[in-house]
């Protein structure tokens, strides 16, 4: 197949946000476009939208006025659905619910022609679902497109389970010709991003319910050492919690209460506080006020010790690398497991069990754990539990000898996992299990992370990267802990890894 031809008209019911930014991108592409939206004057109102935030990039010379005259002049409201006949593609954003946009495919099988693809941008609603009593069920495909539609790259091509594989195809060139970054999805609740997202604010919460740290030490971590671009609780109050609670909750019914998906009391509760973030001026963080900012919590600076030694599996490791480049000396030490010693304190990669049960279980008394980062060799923070058999210097050695190398330090207190590698291993997990489903290819998932959600780095990637035998061991560790099915690791991550393979060659 290939992308629609430039003359094909293109329609767009629902002049929202969301409708009017695909109508952007269509007409941007060259594309004839016909907006109708059942609300009388909101057509016109969604394009006289687009040329205003057109004119915008013409003030800022990001657009030339005659470009972007060409593009308001290929958008045309209409005022019926028997108006869109002309149309070749028809992408559905109004309300979710499925009883309307039935009805709305409906009545437009019988205004266009059999060779129109009915396209719907649905982020929740079953794509077999909605096509089910259509006379040509296989022309219905899924568009989900990611709001700003004219800014976000990732366009998700849901097929259900009468989708014509040539229709998902042509939309799948069409929305790349559109300058999109496309993937392939089968229908399945929350598609590919709503429901491998799940785990990045699923663990926050938990992290945050057992006390393991702050909001704004958590995102700091996140951030600083993950590479995100927003921590999971400032993007949490983006969405906001009325949002994001209800997709969560939608994707855990549609799992029949799985675990992994589960939602959080202390969402709920800011829901049902009307907290919902940044449009209610309250989430986890307050807006609009003159009050300074949450600060992390930051260990106090600690002087550099005395003697650091590395064990030989560690010696490679980019954090001790790091260390050699600020100038600490590495001795070497005897171990099978990778460490570094500060002053006799041991410091060692989480591996999803709990300090202190480490400890006991490894017979070290003196343990302080510190966290996964996106990269070791820039990152700006690294949280770190210690062992509640340690001693009272422990942290102070483990904090200079970070701080050393230009790292901050934030103590969580002993869960388990830390935050990001409890994070990434279940992002990767939730990641494995919709290629094991055969939902989406490695190389479609990790492109929707990057391209719809802006993640540092696709989530298989990052577990090819830290290695699957070890994301499998923080599963099992954390399940072990837990004692909860939420934790279990995909059968096909736990086969790669015993194969020694990852998802990316």
């Amino acid at each position: 197949m290939a992308a629609l031809p430039k003359d094909t008209v293109i329609a767009v019911i629902g002049a929202g946000a969301m409708g009017a930014g695909i109508a952007q991108v269509a007409a941007q592409a060259g594309y004839p476009v016909l907006v109708y939206d059942a609300k009388d004057g909101a057509a016109a109102g969604g394009i006289a939208g687009v040329g205003a935030s057109l004119a915008k990039l013409v003030d800022k010379g990001k657009m030339a006025a005659d470009l972007r005259q060409a593009i308001i002049s290929r958008l045309t409201a209409v005022d019926s659905l028997a108006a869109l006949a002309p149309a070749g593609l028809v992408i559905e954003a109004i309300v979710e619910d499925l009883a309307v946009k039935r009805s709305v495919f409906q009545q437009l099988e019988d205004i266009l022609g059999e060779g129109a693809i009915l396209a719907t941008n649905t982020s929740s609603i079953s794509i077999t679902a909605i096509a089910n009593g259509l006379k040509r069920p296989g022309r219905l495909v899924g568009m989900h497109f990611f709001n700003p539609a004219p800014l976000m790259a990732l366009v998700e091509v849901v097929s259900g389970l009468t989708t014509d594989a040539g229709v998902a195809q042509a939309v799948y060139d069409t929305a790349a010709a559109w300058g999109k970054s496309p993937v392939h999805a089968k229908s399945t609740p929350g598609f590919i991003v709503n429901r491998v997202a799940r785990p990045f604010y699923g663990e926050a919460l938990r992290v945050l319910q057992e006390q393991g740290a702050s909001v704004p030490t958590i995102d700091a971590v996140v951030k600083e050492a993950g590479g995100f671009r927003l921590g999971p609780f400032e993007l949490m109050d983006l969405i906001g919690h009325d949002i994001n609670f209800a997709v969560t909750n939608s994707v855990w019914r549609a799992y029949f209460n799985d675990p992994r998906y589960q939602p959080s009391l202390i969402q709920q509760e800011l829901v049902e506080a009307g907290w919902l973030g940044r449009k209610t001026g309250r989430g986890f963080y307050e807006y609009g006020g003159s009050a300074p900012a949450p600060q992390p919590a930051t260990a106090a600076a600690a002087s550099r010790p005395a003697r650091v030694a590395v064990s030989g599996p560690m010696a490679d490791h980019p954090l001790a690398a790091r260390l050699k480049a600020a100038g600490i000396a590495l001795e070497s030490c005897p171990g099978d497991d990778a460490f570094l010693q500060a002053d006799g304190v041991r410091l060692a990669p989480s591996d999803g069990r709990p300090a202190t049960l480490r400890a006991a279980q490894d017979g070290i008394a003196d343990l302080v754990l510190f966290d996964l980062a996106l990269d070791f060799g820039s990152c700006q923070r690294l949280a770190v539990s210690v062992a509640d058999q340690a001693s009272v210097t422990a942290l102070t050695a483990a904090a200079g000898l970070l701080q050393a190398a230009g790292i901050a330090v934030s103590l969580f207190n002993d869960v388990p996992g830390l935050i990001l590698t409890r994070t990434v291993a279940m992002l990767a997990n939730e990641a494995a299990e919709a290629v094991h489903h055969g939902i989406a290819l490695p190389a479609d998932v990790d492109t929707a992370m990057l391209k719809g959600v802006g993640y540092p780095t696709g989530p298989l990637a990052w577990a090819d990267r830290i290695g699957l035998g070890r994301v499998v061991a923080v599963l099992d560790n954390l399940q072990q802990t837990y004692g909860e099915d939420r934790y279990r690791p995909s059968p096909l991550l736990r086969r790669k890894a015993a194969a020694g393979r990852g998802f990316h060659g």
